[in-house]
């Protein structure tokens, strides 16, 4: 059984009618991409899963059970966690204090220890644990904010954009951590722009254009396929 499941959701902005009838699964231990172009509705798809948009039809199912109804805050509690596009990491706290908060619904007995495995992912934070976060460069904020996340224990990991605004040299680095964190066992949903880093870690994929899903295939099917290739990777 599909760890998410959705299922013909319909998303509006008042009159627009922004999500239409998409409908996509993620596996336990895969990573699921979802491609597009800028106004696809990959965003809009992601905060809907969470919680932070209702979808006015259709299902979502996490874990064998329906939460389209579902508040976000509660949707953590059932291992579901996402890093929002853009990081939105509390800029005049330290990195530390931004982890913290990431456990906001664990005991307390466990924080330590999310703390040692968050630092084992990502030893830059562990270097500045006690630093201001808001001066973190754009590659550590991303991964504070991913960071945050694990701290929740996530079941599945939602990641909106995590290459946006990064160079090159540190959008490979995200890609190797968000592909070893998925070694490590976490199910990952992966929004990103760039469908050929995307797509060459992830096992399956979605192409969304205008709020539907127009293609489907592996990672290694899309990669290949000369459609995706002329509209996403330039080729």
């Amino acid at each position: 059984m599909a760890l998410l499941s959705v299922e013909d959701i319909h998303v509006y902005y008042g009159a627009i009618h922004a999500i239409k009838g998409i409908s996509f699964e993620v596996n336990e231990g895969e990573i699921v991409t979802l491609i597009g172009a800028n106004g696809a509705g990959k965003t809009t798809t992601l905060q809907t899963v969470s919680g932070l948009i209702r979808s006015a039809s259709g299902t979502i199912t996490f874990d064998g059970g329906d939460i389209r109804s579902v508040a976000a805050h509660k949707l953590v509690n059932k291992g579901l966690a996402q890093v929002p596009e853009g990081r939105r990491i509390f800029q005049q706290m330290t990195v530390e204090e931004n982890l913290e908060m990431g456990a906001y619904t664990q005991p307390n007995d466990t924080i330590s220890g999310s703390l040692k495995y968050v630092y084992e992912q990502f030893p830059r934070l562990e270097e500045r644990k006690k630093q201001i976060a808001g001066t973190l460069s754009g590659g550590e904020q991303q991964m504070l904010a991913m960071g945050r996340a694990l701290m929740s224990k996530p079941r599945l990991l939602m990641l909106d954009e995590p290459s946006m605004g990064l160079a090159p040299i540190l959008v490979q680095q995200i890609f190797e951590i968000i592909d070893t964190l998925h070694k490590s066992g976490i199910t990952i949903l992966l929004v990103e722009q760039n469908a050929q880093a995307a797509l060459s870690i992830a096992d399956r994929g979605y192409v969304l254009e205008t709020g539907r899903i127009v293609t489907t295939g592996t990672g290694t099917e899309l990669l290949k396929s000369p459609e995706i290739k002329k509209a996403y990777l330039g080729g």
